[in-house]
């Protein structure tokens, strides 16, 4: 139960662990290429990010030239907080306080890493956890039929306990809606159920205590086949429903109508996770156990099931996406153990190759990752960069970037089956933190939007908050003993 950030990460894990690959802006069309393993892994500074996306970040999370400048010397970052301090007090930025670039540069400093202390256990699974859009609410699923929504102004106090109705094998993902009065659920059910998290019942049990209202996703499907529901959002205005599906193919439902009003057969294999990519709910993100991350445009569909872009680069599938929030990037988790970036402006209209012939046999629910094939390259890699470090088994790990607010977006975080937490800089790539208590998989993790606090939530059952500075409280112990239940 330890953490490591910044070069002492890199000096133990080493460059291998924690390295960005920046990708060409041209793909060579041709076989699978093998990269250099030798020159990657040396001791060497890595690489920055020279790309437009590293120009935002940096407007977004680096502070104005002249606070730095109020001791003479070489500007460095970053920018002590004391010396902007004293440049905020002379006005040297001329507006007499700190812009919102300037207050992202103190608190990304401040990374949530001490900890952790224990916000929940469970003997099951934790699979899903989130805070709300404003951080007053955290939700956790577990794989035990449990859904838990804590109250985190009032002292993470249990708010609601949801009994999922019809639950197939687990929670597979939870959404709450922008107005946080009511929360989807989804299992491996074509029924998404929706709870009010808004009413004074405290133990919500379906029909019992509580109507779970359920949204039917096969609406018009002829009912010879029930799949399963990978990934569930709600839109910025609330008004529908994404989900991503094991049936290849992207949902979208409309409350307001209660109906289903598209289907989209997106993909040939599994639809792990969806999103929408902004705030207008035109553009939707997908991404699939065929190794393909999709761009939809609802404005401009030119023929049904065609995507507006194909984003290729991944070798295996894809288990996790989140949209940067401007409609042009995006991150991706994939079994073949990398973080992608994406730019939506360098995707192709159609798959123009593919990663070539698999010449291993494997399967990440009970394998490790072949040797042979971590070194390997897509011949036609779109994306900005890779992200290498973490590790993607036995189940859908999830992947964010860091809050707006408080970080200007200069990190993105991750789970890994390793059972730690990876933050790494979006920039550089360098590893710049490394979570561990956990003694299973973290599927799920969540970053308070405005406070240094994390939450990790693992299949070791443990719901754990990480901050800066810190709680005063008592820590969670990583040395206890666990009655595990057999899970088939």
């Amino acid at each position: 139960m330890y953490v490591t950030t910044g070069g002492a990460a890199v000096n133990e894990m080493g460059y291998a662990m924690s390295r960005l690959d920046i990708e060409a802006d041209l793909c060579n069309v041709g076989n699978t290429i093998h990269e250099d393993t030798n020159s990657q892994r040396s001791n060497k500074p890595l690489t920055h990010l020279d790309h437009e996306i590293a120009h935002l970040t940096r407007l977004k999370s680096e502070p104005h030239e002249r606070l730095s400048q109020v001791i003479p010397g070489r500007r460095e970052l970053p920018v002590s907080t004391v010396k902007m301090l004293a440049g905020r007090e002379c006005n040297y930025s001329r507006r007499g306080r700190f812009s919102s670039a300037d207050c992202c540069h103190v608190l990304s400093r401040y990374l949530p890493v001490n900890g952790p202390w224990l916000v929940d256990q469970q003997t099951s699974r934790a699979y899903v956890s989130q805070f709300s859009a404003d951080g007053s609410l955290f939700v956790a699923g577990f794989q035990g039929s449990y859904i838990r929504i804590y109250n985190v102004d009032r002292g993470w106090m249990v708010q609601k306990t949801i009994l999922a109705k019809s639950l197939r094998w687990t929670v597979t993902d939870t959404s709450l809606s922008p107005d946080q009065r009511h929360l989807v659920y989804a299992s491996m059910s074509p029924i998404v159920h929706i709870v009010n998290v808004g009413s004074p019942v405290t133990e919500s049990i379906s029909n019992i205590t509580e109507i779970h209202e359920g949204l039917d996703f096969s609406a018009d499907d002829d009912g010879g086949y029930s799949f399963g529901i990978f990934s569930v959002k709600f839109s910025t205005d609330g008004r529908e429903v994404v989900a991503g599906s094991s049936d290849d193919s992207i949902y979208v439902y409309d409350l307001e109508a209660n109906k289903l009003s598209l289907r989209i057969l997106a993909h040939t294999s599994d639809v792990n996770t969806v999103c929408f990519a902004d705030e207008s709910g035109h553009l939707i993100y997908s991404g699939s156990d065929d190794a393909l991350c999709k761009v939809w445009d609802r404005r401009c569909f030119v023929a049904r099931d065609k995507p507006a872009g194909v984003l290729m680069g991944h070798l295996e599938g894809i288990t996790f996406i989140d949209s940067r929030g401007d409609g042009r990037y995006l991150i991706s988790n994939g079994k073949d153990q990398t973080i992608k970036l994406w730019d939506i402006r360098r995707m192709s209209s159609s798959v123009t190759c593919n990663s070539g012939f698999r010449s291993y046999e494997w399967d990440y629910r009970w394998m490790d990752y072949p040797p042979q094939a971590k070194d390997l390259k897509h011949p036609c890699d779109q994306s900005v960069a890779t992200y290498r470090g973490h590790s993607v088994l036995r189940t859908l790990i999830r992947c964010y970037f860091s809050p707006e607010y408080s970080t200007g977006q200069k990190y993105i975080y991750t789970g890994s089956h390793n059972s730690c937490v990876y933050i790494y800089d979006l920039v550089s790539g360098a590893q710049v933190a490394t979570l561990k208590h956990h003694k299973s998989p973290v599927r799920d993790c969540s970053w308070h939007p405005y406070y240094p606090m994390l939450v990790s939530s693992s299949w070791d059952g443990d719901v754990v908050k990480w901050e800066f500075p810190g709680s005063g409280e008592a820590r969670a112990s990583s040395s206890r003993r666990r009655v595990w239940r057999r899970h088939i």
